[in-house]
């Protein structure tokens, strides 16, 4: 039987960026060789640093699909703990919670072969290249291709024991946004020979917000985010060329359209108005909206909702970004929040999930998968 907690720790320790995960998936591919000895219906295949495992069913007219992320982020860890990752990077999203969760399921399913086909996707690239994007478009699955998706994510503010979703949008759909000001440099004594393109994009940072006070709908929601804006050298020159690099953030794939839209001819507006050209690149890739399928999340709660372990929470969309929203796009089928306490939040450098998760999920979610595919 699995040592959920030791194979957690041991994950947690080797994060890896998107499609670098070689170590991750050695690490996993070890795991799954020692669950699928003599078992006969289970078929593996890997592409890049991902890894898929089919447990064929008996009398398969579906196939049920699980996916997990196995990528870590480029943060430095600060936890303090004794297994904290050593490499510079960290497993700050909780994708070693989601890895760890998936083993336990693949252990308890492949106990006795299902009559449905079951798929167990460990996706790489999460974060950083829209990973199940690339598996999708390349054709990875082949003819497993699932008939129904489902995953997970942690969530920091939820406590053990709490499944929260809905029958709508869960995530928000987001898109990447770098904008480059080309202007003129010259001395601070003498603006009139220059071509200030801090001045222009500092001017296009107050305009974009007009795109959510004055181009979206007031029941609708967007979110456009600037970070990070470098321009300049030092007090005395004018700067040449301004960078600045945000975020937009919508519930549906229609208002991300529109705000990129929005966004280009501000952009565009702005630099005319001031003389200059800019550079403009904007980067959605897979990272559409995760949009659950109605009747399947209405399934999922109600089954849910009758097990007494679970705490199930009907809860509103929040504006994080998951690429999953790109395979709900192509595959019906539902994510959902899994509460793991931790007094810090996703993306920190001290987010500690509660490691009494790992059974509580196995347990809950492993009862869910028998029912979908007849185990």
């Amino acid at each position: 039987m699995l040592n959920l907690i030791e194979i957690r720790r041991q994950l947690h320790q080797i994060p890896e960026i998107g499609l670098q995960e070689q170590e991750t998936q050695q690490c996993l591919l070890k795991a799954i060789g020692k669950l699928l000895t003599d078992k006969p219906f289970a078929e593996l295949k890997t592409w890049r640093t991902g890894i898929f495992v089919m447990l064929h069913g008996t009398l398969p007219s579906k196939t049920i699909g699980w996916r997990t992320d196995i990528d870590g982020l480029p943060v430095e860890e600060q936890t303090g703990l004794p297994f904290a990752s050593k490499n510079g990077k960290m497993h700050a999203c909780g994708h070693d919670i989601h890895m760890t969760v998936a083993l336990g399921l693949l252990e308890k399913l492949s106990e006795k072969q299902p009559q449905e086909n079951l798929l167990f996707l460990f996706q790489p690239a999460e974060e950083n290249e829209a990973g199940g994007k690339l598996m999708y478009d390349e054709k990875a699955f082949g003819d497993w291709l699932p008939d129904e998706f489902y995953g997970l994510h942690v969530r920091p503010d939820l406590k053990v024991g709490d499944i929260a979703t809905n029958t709508h949008t869960l995530f928000a759909g987001t898109c990447e946004v770098e904008l480059t000001f080309k202007g003129k440099g010259g001395h601070a004594a003498f603006p009139h020979e220059a071509n200030d393109a801090l001045v222009a994009a500092s001017y296009f940072v107050t305009q974009v917000q007009t795109i959510v006070s004055r181009n979206v709908d007031p029941l609708g929601s967007a979110v456009v985010t600037f970070g990070k804006m470098e321009a300049g050298t030092t007090n005395n020159i004018i700067a040449e060329t301004a960078f600045l690099h945000g975020t937009i953030r919508t519930l549906t794939q229609e208002m991300n359209q529109l705000t990129q839209k929005r966004l280009t001819e501000i952009a565009q507006g702005v630099a005319s108005s001031f003389g200059m050209e800019i550079d403009l690149k904007l980067k959605q890739g897979g990272y559409l909206p995760v949009e659950n399928n109605p009747q399947l999340a209405q399934e999922l709660m109600t089954f849910f909702e009758q097990d007494r372990t679970v705490h199930l929470i009907d809860i509103a969309p929040a504006m994080t970004g998951e690429d999953f929203g790109y395979l709900l796009s192509k595959i019906p089928g539902v994510m959902f929040w899994l509460g793991v306490d931790s007094p810090a939040p996703l993306h920190s450098n001290k987010m500690t999930p509660d490691e009494q998760v790992l059974v509580f999920a196995v347990e809950a979610i492993s009862k869910f998968l028998k029912m979908k595919v007849k185990s």
